[in-house]
Formats: C-alpha cells, structure tokens, sequence
C-alpha cells in the first residue's frame, strides 16, 4: 500500500482530524502526546497544509522543502 491509498484509507473512515490553524488553535495533540513534548520529547504528528488557491500552494512549496520531497503524489 501506497501513501496515497493509506491516506484515502484515513479519509474514507474519518480518521482524519478537523481542519484547524496551528498558529492560531495550536497543535492538535492528546493529552499523552502533549506530556511527552512537554517532558522533552518530540512526538511525530503529521500535518496536512490546506491551501486557499495554487498561488498560495506553490508559494509555500517554494519556500519549504519538506513540503517538497515529502509530497508522494505530484498532485496532491
């Protein structure tokens, strides 16, 4: 199984979380999760960024990398 059917997987089930602005709602953590990055440790939560338009997608992209050659599906 590729990223892209994992993904479809997550979405079809709803085990997606809401849509929510890390700058502003802070990072969606559990309780668990928060505890250990409080304690010093860095659990890996991954993120899905929701553009407004291409314009601002091909921005962001340009100026991170990560959203670059982690992007599985060019489309995407």
């Amino acid at each position: 199984m590729d990223f892209d059917e994992w993904l479809k997987i997550g979405i079809d089930n709803n085990w997606c979380g809401a849509p929510v602005c890390e700058t502003h709602d802070g990072l969606p953590m559990s309780e668990e999760e928060e505890m250990i990055f409080i304690e010093g440790n860095d659990p890996c939560i991954h993120i899905l960024r929701l553009y407004e338009d291409e314009n601002t997608k091909m921005m962001v992209e340009e100026n991170h990398s990560p959203s670059q050659w982690r992007r599985t599906n060019r489309g995407l």
